[in-house]
C-alpha cells in the first residue's frame, strides 16, 4: 500500500512522497519499465539496470521499425526504448523460425506475464453458478493508425473476432464479451449470440475485476491480429488471472502452446472447431479442468517460477543465449495435449 509513486503531469505527486522516491531511486538496483509507460526517474542509481519490458510484441517492434507518421514523437520513444539496458519480451517465440517479428538488432530476451496466486486462488473456492457463461475482457482496437510492416497490415481484436464472430450459434455453453472502444459494432455483436458486458463496469475496480472472473465458467478469448499473425508466442496476463481463480481458459493459439501446456484447463484454437471442441471438452468436465487450470498457473505462471529466470535473464550478460529456462519447460511434454 505503500510502496507506489505517481507523477501526474510532472507536477503533483501521489503515494510516496517525492523524497521517499527518490531514495528508492536512489538505492534501485533494476528499473523495470513495464510497457515503456515510464520515463527514468530523476535520480536513479547509476549502476541500476534499466529494463524495458515489451508486453505489446508485434505493436512496439513494428513501430519502431516503421516509425509511422500516425505515431506521435515516436523517434523520442524509440530512443528511449533503446537507451534501456536490457530488452525483456512477452514474445516467447521471437527466436523461434515461424515468428516474422522484425528483432531490429536488439538483444530481447523473452519472458512472460505472472500473476500472484492471491487474492486469485481463494476464488477456487467458489465454483462459478451454473449458468455462467465463458467471458473475456477486451478493447476492440486502440490503434491510432495502420500498423503496416512488410507490406502486410496488422491489426489488434476486430480481424480475429471476425473469424469466430458467430461462435455462439455453434456452443451449447453460453458466451459473453466485455467490451471497450468506441469502434466497436455492439449490434452485430448482438446478432451474433453473444452476451455484452459494459467492460468498464466489469475492469472499473480490482473487486469489479475478480468479481467477473469469480462469476465466469471460464475464459474464451481472441488475441490480437499483431500476436496471432507475426507468430510471436505472446500469452495473456488476463488469462493468467482465470488460470490462478481456477476458471479454465480456451484462447486463440499465438505460438503459446510451444511454451505452456494445451489440453487440460488451457486450450489452444486456431480455429473455428477447434474453439467448439476446446469449450464443449471444458463444460463437460468442468471440475477437471477448474483443476488444470489453476496447477498451470501455479506450475508456469506464478512469481517464484516467472521472477527467478526473469531476473536471470536482466543480470545475464550478453548476448543472452536463447534456450527455454529450465524450470519453465519441465513437465510441458506430459501436461500437453496435441503437441
Amino acid at each position: 500500500q505503500d510502496r507506489w509513486h505517481y507523477l501526474h503531469l510532472h507536477e503533483h505527486h501521489c503515494g510516496m512522497t517525492a523524497e521517499a522516491w527518490d531514495k528508492v531511486a536512489r538505492s534501485a538496483d533494476v528499473f523495470l519499465n513495464v510497457s515503456g509507460a515510464s520515463m527514468f526517474p530523476d535520480n536513479l542509481n547509476p549502476r541500476c539496470i534499466k529494463v524495458f519490458l515489451d508486453t505489446d510484441p508485434g505493436y512496439n517492434q513494428i513501430v519502431m521499425a516503421t516509425r509511422p507518421a500516425w505515431s506521435e514523437n515516436v523517434d523520442r520513444w524509440v530512443q528511449q526504448v533503446r537507451q534501456h539496458d536490457r530488452h525483456l519480451t512477452y514474445a516467447e517465440n521471437l527466436y523461434g523460425e515461424d515468428c516474422i517479428l522484425p528483432r531490429l538488432e536488439i538483444d530481447w530476451r523473452p519472458t512472460r506475464c505472472v500473476v500472484t496466486m492471491n487474492p486469485w486462488e481463494q476464488l477456487r473456492q467458489f465454483p462459478p453458478p451454473a449458468d455462467a457463461p465463458f467471458t473475456t475482457v477486451m478493447t476492440w482496437t486502440y490503434f491510432k493508425g495502420p500498423l503496416i510492416f512488410n507490406g502486410v497490415q496488422y491489426g489488434a481484436k476486430a480481424p480475429e473476432y471476425d473469424k469466430f464472430h458467430d461462435l455462439p450459434k455453434r456452443v451449447k455453453v453460453p458466451l459473453a464479451l466485455a467490451v471497450s472502444g468506441h469502434t466497436q459494432p455492439a449490434e452485430q455483436i448482438k446478432a451474433d449470440g453473444w452476451i455484452q458486458v459494459d467492460a468498464k463496469s466489469a475492469s472499473l475496480t480490482p473487486q469489479n475485476y475478480v468479481d467477473f472472473i469469480r462469476d465466469s465458467a471460464g475464459e474464451w478469448s481472441v488475441a490480437k491480429n499483431c500476436y496471432v499473425a507475426t507468430r510471436s508466442g505472446w500469452f495473456s496476463c488476463r488469462t493468467a488471472c482465470y488460470l490462478a481463480a481456477g476458471r479454465p481458459a480456451v484462447v486463440q493459439e499465438t505460438g503459446w502452446s510451444r511454451f505452456l501446456p494445451s489440453g487440460e484447463g488451457l486450450i489452444a484454437f486456431s480455429t473455428m472447431q477447434e474453439a467448439i471442441d476446446g469449450l464443449h471438452r471444458v463444460s463437460d468436465d468442468p471440475h477437471r479442468h477448474r483443476n488444470a487450470a489453476w496447477e498451470i498457473a501455479r506450475e508456469y505462471l506464478a512469481p517464484d517460477r516467472v521472477l527467478p529466470p526473469m531476473l536471470e535473464a536482466i543480470y545475464a550478460p550478453s548476448p543472452h543465449p536463447r534456450q527455454l529456462p529450465p524450470a519453465w519447460a519441465s513437465d510441458l511434454p506430459a501436461r500437453s495435449a496435441g503437441q
